[in-house]
């Protein structure tokens, strides 16, 4: 019983913490707004974590480290960046302990205290660029492509767990280029890497896009972004590629000299996705059940369980499942044969539900009189009898047909809640009674914007690339527009 889940149409939201905390993804941490990523959780960041780190290295990027204190007169250099961050930052102002003379405990030394304070990073574009300011002198020395994995603080008063929590786990790109046209290109090309990575490897159909002018990066000309639809009917941003245009290189005096010897400012790029992807996973895919997970990430593609009831049966399907787990082995599928007798057979079908296991394979004595096995579908619960022939094959490209399949059902809920809406009693009962993206006209005012949002906590997830142009009325003023805009509330 301690393993039920609340149902997603009671309450979703605890839902997708019971999930997270009775799949064990994830803990909460005696620290307040922190977590603990478990084994399980963070074998499946890892999965995540190698394909977008191979496909980094494919298009020409290297991995760097980068240090997590950031001198605080950094943050200031660029104006935009230092208001975006400023309320997220936490801040080391000493350095040293030291026993309470009173017999208190540990206090922090008064005489300890740094001249500069740090800030503990929350993104890494101001140390970067400052170092980058020593790497870069001529056109030969660009471009830097360069990535780094690692931790960063936001500090955040309203936590949960993945989506966002104060220190987190993520991935930011940071590249130098000669002109504004290849900085374009990176920034475009590294949008491009996420959405296929979304749904190649997530079965997370999404949207690309730019942001408007309040939901930019600060300190970005302009944001791309990768925008997915979860269950609930709630958006939630996948992923950020940002053109940087020359603010940082100006802030830090990045210069270049060209082919004629001339001195320009570099042009710059950053890019990131973080553990919220974790958490994207879980709310796009999962069932009451538990999760339901796409077998390339999964860190567990197959469970093979034994049904017995004499030692002597159990021996000769030990001698079987050998030799399926070699198949399997050889074929790069990743399997487990849970033969631990403390837990009977119906446990572990539903331990492993829970999981989100893709396939699970249950054999027995009698099947494999019949060169059977019962094979089961995570994903629409299927059960079938397989021929132990060829079993290896079998099951890989059943793995590929659910793969497809939580892709495919994912891209059906998103296609069916994206609503048009060409007024704003139109919009606000979509907002309210289906949820979704909705597509409507703005006026492009940061003003009609923060009116909207406040009015219904909907807010301009992206203006989607290659948007034909339409003629239209913005829905809350009435102005003129030429596009129309995906908003939804979001996480």
């Amino acid at each position: 019983m301690s393993k039920v889940i609340t149902p997603r149409d009671t309450d979703y939201s605890q839902w997708y913490n019971d999930i997270i905390l009775k799949a064990g993804l994830a803990d909460y941490s005696a620290v307040r707004g922190c977590m603990v990523i478990k084994p399980y959780g963070f074998a499946l960041w890892e999965h995540m974590r190698d394909q977008l780190d191979r496909m980094f290295k494919e298009t020409g990027h290297q991995n760097a480290y980068f240090p997590l204190f950031i001198p605080k007169s950094f943050l200031s250099k660029e104006a935009a960046h230092v208001e975006g961050f400023a309320k997220e930052c936490a801040v080391v102002t000493h350095y040293r302990l030291k026993n309470d003379p009173e017999g208190t405990g540990i206090i922090v030394d008064p005489e300890a205290k740094l001249e500069e304070e740090l800030i503990v990073r929350p993104t890494s574009e101001t140390i970067i660029w400052n170092t980058y300011k020593t790497w870069i002198q001529s056109y030969r020395d660009l471009p830097v492509k360069v990535n780094q994995w690692c931790n960063v603080v936001r500090w955040e008063m309203r936590t949960r767990l993945f989506l966002r929590t104060t220190e987190f786990l993520w991935q930011e790109g940071h590249t130098a280029h000669a002109t504004s046209e290849e900085a374009i290109d990176e920034t475009v090309q590294m949008l491009n890497v996420y959405a296929q990575f979304a749904e190649e490897w997530m079965a997370l159909p999404v949207v690309k896009g730019v942001k408007s002018a309040n939901e930019r990066f600060a300190g970005a000309v302009d944001t791309y972004c990768i925008e997915a639809m979860m269950q609930d009917g709630k958006a939630l941003q996948a992923g950020t590629s940002h053109f940087l245009g020359q603010n940082f290189a100006k802030a830090f005096e990045v210069q270049f000299a060209d082919k004629q010897n001339k001195l320009d400012y570099v042009w710059a790029t950053s890019w990131g996705v973080s553990t919220r992807l974790l958490g994207a996973l879980v709310m796009a895919h999962s069932d009451d059940d538990g999760l339901v997970l796409p077998p390339k990430l999964a860190p567990i593609q197959v469970v093979i369980i034994p049904i017995f009831r004499e030692a002597s049966q159990k021996k000769i399907i030990d001698e079987k499942v050998k030799e399926f787990c070699a198949d399997f082995k050889a074929r790069e599928i990743r399997v487990v044969y849970d033969e631990d007798d403390s837990n009977r057979p119906g446990w572990k079908f539903a331990e492993y539900e829970l999981k989100g296991v893709p396939v699970r394979i249950a054999v027995g004595a009698r099947d494999l009189e019949n060169s059977s096995v019962e094979v089961a579908r995570r994903d629409t619960k299927e059960k079938m009898s397989v021929s132990v022939e060829g079993l290896a094959d079998t099951i890989a490209l059943l793995l590929s047909h659910i793969q497809e399949n939580i892709y495919q059902k994912a891209m059906a809920y998103r296609d069916s809640h994206i609503t048009r809406a060409d007024t704003w009693e139109e919009f606000v009962d979509i907002l309210e009674t289906k949820g979704g993206f909705v597509s409507a006209h703005w006026d492009g005012t940061s003003e009609t914007e923060d009116q909207i949002k406040e009015l219904t906590k909907a807010t301009i997830r992206c203006i989607p690339l290659n948007n034909p142009v339409e003629e239209g009325k913005c829905i809350l003023t009435g102005k003129k527009s030429t596009e129309r805009v995906l908003f939804a509330r979001a996480y």
